[in-house]
């Protein structure tokens, strides 16, 4: 059994789709950040960066203690190993699916979330920052979009890639609906990985969390602003 300790947003959403995909067996830890459920104790024991998703593998192959892993491409490499599934065995395909994987988490994911916060969450709007990071999000979804011509998914079979981009390029267009009104093959990409059953379901598994009210103020004060010190004093450091 896999705990999956996460909170619905992009990153998460990454997790919960593979696992649905493989076929692992997995539960639901809520780690709701809004609350700042990331400081507890507990959960820093596990993803010491204080950010979701982590997991905690109570079976890992070879046996022994369970396993933990933080940071969301590690895990989808991880599940992806475990399961036999959705990383090719060849090195040339590997390597093709990690470059890609690597793509979105160190570009697509950072660039859209900070489009996503200098639009939605800044205190006051900052147009440098608006600009520069809706013109990287926009050139992203050119190399995405360049990429899927003459092919169903990123490296052509279904992958951790596309499992690693889709939340993040989901949350653009639910954000924004026409955004994706220039990109004809990510438009498409989107709406077949958004038709399928493993997707369905891990969308539906998180979407009751959402539910759970946070007041604005108490949430900027858990995602935004954090130091190294306020943190450890979270921590009792």
């Amino acid at each position: 059994m896999i705990e999956l300790h996460y909170w619905p947003t992009s990153n998460g959403q990454k997790i919960s789709m593979a696992l649905e995909e493989m076929g692992l067996p997995y539960e639901i830890h809520a780690v709701n950040i809004g609350k700042g459920e990331q400081f507890r104790p507990e959960f820093i024991a596990i993803s010491p960066n204080n950010r979701i998703p982590a997991i905690i593998d109570r079976d890992p192959p070879g046996g022994g203690a369970p396993l933990s892993i933080f940071e969301s491409g590690a895990i989808l490499v991880y599940l992806a190993e475990k399961s036999g599934k959705f990383m090719p065995k060849d090195i040339r395909g590997r390597s093709e699916v990690l470059q890609w994987l690597f793509w979105q988490v160190g570009g697509l994911g950072p660039m859209a979330g900070q489009k996503g916060h200098f639009l939605h969450s800044a205190p006051e709007p900052i147009p440098y920052a608006i600009d520069r990071y809706t013109k990287e999000t926009d050139r992203l979804l050119g190399v995405l979009d360049r990429r899927l011509a003459g092919r169903d998914f990123i490296c052509g079979d279904y992958s951790i890639a596309d499992m690693a981009s889709y939340p993040w390029t989901f949350s653009q267009q639910k954000r924004e609906p026409d955004i994706l009104a220039t990109f004809a093959n990510v438009k498409r990409w989107v709406e077949a990985i958004r038709a399928r059953p493993a997707t369905v379901a891990a969308y539906a598994k998180g979407e009751p969390l959402t539910a759970q009210p946070v007041s604005e103020g108490e949430r900027k004060r858990n995602l935004y602003g954090q130091t190294a010190a306020n943190v450890a004093a979270r921590l009792g450091g």
